[in-house]
């Protein structure tokens, strides 16, 4: 049974600390990431990309709850690869087992054969630096004055530190770094009914999150005011679906009924669906990196297809940047879709230039800094019979540190491609994220510091082009009569939707941290 640690007026639960991780004791399970797979990635991440924090799922009223949610993680496990867990709820009682890994490490037969009950919710999550701990894997479970609740989130609250400081003035003890413990604590400490104890949590909260709460006779799902982060609703029979994603909607069979909106509150429990509001709308802002790059091509955020907006922004960078070319190719995987785009206006051949391997994720090799150096070309090759000999059109969805950028222009050469010209399906990523993505300091970001001629002297390409603000709203489509259509642009333009107190935020960290 875990151990049970007292906090405040909650106590919350963990597994002990020496548990088996992927069914290896803790001294046997050695990568050369850390004590475990994945551990601290995106820190050491050989892609040059920003990092989405995490993803949520939630099941109410099916008696293989604990099983869709295992199968529906899966389909999220691209938005958080370090750790996972699920916690289902029986005639009260709550079984749950989180884990480091992947989803099907962290569970087998076995353990999801234990988690019985009608309903649960699951999570999956990224690290930050300094964060790779089991106590940081959600869901957290509390216990405080009306039972069992368990919370797990994605996002980032920009005000936590002052929340937080301010539960420990009143005496509250905290075991882990998770904003998520935070709102656990102020649930606990209202004297008021758990549904209104939420509300009036969540209408303190500055930032952006998706929240799933369960206790033994409900599941809470809520958004915040500004819709930053993505919540979808759906059906499997009589039982209700929450997903950071449609994508995983599909991977059960669910059916998609509606993206639970901004500043609402949707309570199921033995009565069915109750629907409520924490706070009015603010102004819309949903992440853009959603669009451009983090969700799954298959998933519809606000009914808008992924793949289907890459494109667009394929054709939109074509039509705002034009070189004469022999073929288009694109960085794999999540630049595929703009490439084709970007081909299809131009006429200029589309072609697998760059292959990704997916089979070099884990090795019990300590690698040497000159094997790091080398990492790129492990997880990805230029294929020399179609580069070579021929003027590249590469695209890709965003530059951060610049750094791959520079490997995979060089690579091309090596490869025999005449010249090379970058285009980017993003403007230029120059500011950090209080939101919810794993952003470096702002001095890391390349744009932040360097002028777009001197970022492509950086990375050795011929040209180079970023896809213009305006040229992103058109691509992506959205809500015309809303600033920024109904997108969140700070990345780009510095323009946070929310106040943001600079010199307390945290801009490396989610939730999840």
């Amino acid at each position: 049974m875990p151990d049970e640690v007292k906090s405040g007026t909650a106590r919350l639960a963990y597994p002990p600390s020496g548990q088996a991780i992927g069914g290896l004791a803790p001294s046997e399970a050695r990568f050369w990431t850390g004590d475990y797979y994945n551990e601290g990635n995106g820190q050491e991440e050989i892609f040059d990309k920003a990092k989405e924090e995490c993803g949520v799922f939630g099941v109410f009223g099916h008696p293989d709850a604990a099983n869709l949610s295992y199968y529906g993680l899966h389909a999220l496990q691209h938005r958080g690869e370090e750790s996972c867990g699920i916690c289902s709820s029986e005639d009260g009682t709550f079984h749950y087992h989180r884990g480091m890994g992947l989803v099907k490490e962290v569970f087998d037969r076995e353990r999801l054969g234990a988690l019985k009950g009608d309903r649960a919710i699951g999570h999956v999550r990224y690290s930050t630096s300094g964060s790779s701990k089991l106590a940081n894997a959600q869901p957290l479970v509390f216990k405080y004055r009306d039972g069992d609740l368990a919370v797990c989130t994605n996002g980032n609250l920009v005000n936590e530190p002052v929340i937080r400081r301010e539960l420990e003035e009143q005496g509250s003890i905290f075991q882990t770094s998770s904003d998520t413990e935070v709102i656990a604590h102020l649930i606990a400490r209202s004297p008021k009914d758990l549904v209104e104890a939420v509300k009036d949590a969540f209408a303190r909260l500055i930032g952006g999150y998706a929240f799933l709460i369960m206790t033994k006779d409900r599941l809470i799902a809520a958004c915040d005011p500004n819709g930053f982060r993505p919540l979808v609703m759906g059906r499997l029979g009589d039982a209700y679906i929450f997903a950071s994603e449609t994508c995983a909607f599909e991977t059960i069979g669910a059916e998609y009924v509606r993206d639970v909106q901004p500043g609402e509150i949707l309570v199921l429990d033995k009565n069915g669906l109750r629907e409520e509001r924490f706070a009015p709308m603010e102004r819309r802002a949903v992440c853009a990196m959603e669009y451009i790059y983090f969700a799954r091509p298959d998933s519809d955020i606000n009914q808008i297809n992924l793949h289907s907006s890459r494109k667009r922004m394929g054709r939109q960078l074509a039509l705002e940047s034009f070189v004469d070319a022999d073929i288009v190719t694109g960085v794999p995987d999540s630049s595929i879709s703009a490439a084709i785009g970007y081909a299809e206006q131009t006429g200029i051949p589309y072609e697998l230039g760059l292959i990704k391997n997916k089979y070099t994720g884990r090795t019990f090799i300590q690698p040497s800094q000159e094997l790091r150096e080398k990492g790129v070309k492990m997880k990805l090759s230029a294929v020399r019979k179609v580069v070579e000999g021929k003027r590249v059109v590469m695209i890709d969805d965003s530059i951060v540190r610049g750094t791959t950028s520079l490997r995979i222009v060089n690579m091309l050469r090596e490869a025999g491609a005449t010249e090379v010209h970058v285009r980017i399906s993003s403007p230029p990523f120059m500011n950090p994220c209080y939101y919810g993505i794993d952003t470096p300091n702002p001095k890391d970001l390349i744009a932040n510091t360097k002028t777009v001629e001197e970022i492509r002297k950086a990375i050795n390409a011929d040209s180079l082009y970023f896809l213009s603000k305006n040229g992103l709203m058109e691509a992506v489509g959205g809500h015309e009569n809303e600033k920024n259509r109904g997108l969140c642009l700070s990345c780009f333009d510095h323009d946070y939707p929310t106040k943001v107190q600079f010199e307390l935020a945290k801009a490396t960290s989610c939730s999840c941290d």
